[in-house]
């Protein structure tokens, strides 16, 4: 069977994860920043004397209220989201770091043209799997990388979530196009009955002196 276009891009969007997840990563220790402006960023590079890490915020987080108060505050200010596709095993293994340390995320799938086009507008890239804590991007997975960008936005090695917390089930990339309701053809209209045809006049009536009629 010959390939189609959209087999061919998440074939070579999952090479790009196996070349991703087969470099090492470094063991830098990354620094969390904090600008004038109050964004928060990630570098390899220690910040300036000026440039202090601010504490988290307090505040209420979109998980919900069954998350500890400190897990709520950390997702409030990074929260994570997932990028994933089919048959990717960086993909599973991203997720699984995410799993196993407690990490609440949103995951996204892309496996259509439209998906990979908006991912691509998004990232820069068709590199999967893709990440984002808080502002902080990740393209492709490291262990050891995306652990380190955990530790520095706060959050904990091992997992703190309730047992009664439920992961939201992944959601396409690009919601799916809803098809226009196709109207059901009505009952065939019979013809109307053709108008009862006139009869003929009758001939006159011929008559004779005689009195005969024919």
């Amino acid at each position: 069977m010959k390939p189609t276009h959209m087999t061919t891009r998440l074939a070579a969007l999952c090479a790009a994860c196996a070349a991703m997840a087969a470099v090492p990563a470094g063991a830098q220790t990354v620094y969390r920043i904090v600008g004038p402006d109050g964004k928060v960023t990630f570098s390899d590079r220690a910040p300036d004397a000026k440039t202090a890490p601010a504490p988290l915020a307090s505040g209420r987080s979109a998980a919900g209220a069954a998350l500890p108060y400190e897990l709520q505050q950390i997702v409030g200010r990074f929260p994570v989201t997932l990028y994933t596709s089919n048959d990717c095993t960086p993909c599973s293994n991203a997720r699984d770091l995410l799993v196993n340390r407690g990490v609440p995320f949103t995951e996204r799938t892309v496996n259509t043209n439209e998906d990979i086009d908006a991912l691509q507008r998004m990232s820069g890239s068709t590199t999967l799997p893709f990440g984002t804590i808080g502002s902080q991007q990740l393209s492709g997975f490291s262990d050891a990388e995306w652990a380190q960008y955990l530790d520095a936005a706060g959050y904990p090695k091992q997992s703190q979530l309730p047992a009664a917390y439920r992961r939201p089930p992944a959601a396409p990339l690009v919601a799916a196009k809803t098809a226009a309701p196709v109207t059901a053809p009505g009952p065939a209209t019979s013809a109307p009955p053709a108008p009862a045809s006139n009869p003929p006049p009758a001939a006159p009536t011929r008559s004779n002196p005689a009195g005969i009629q024919f």
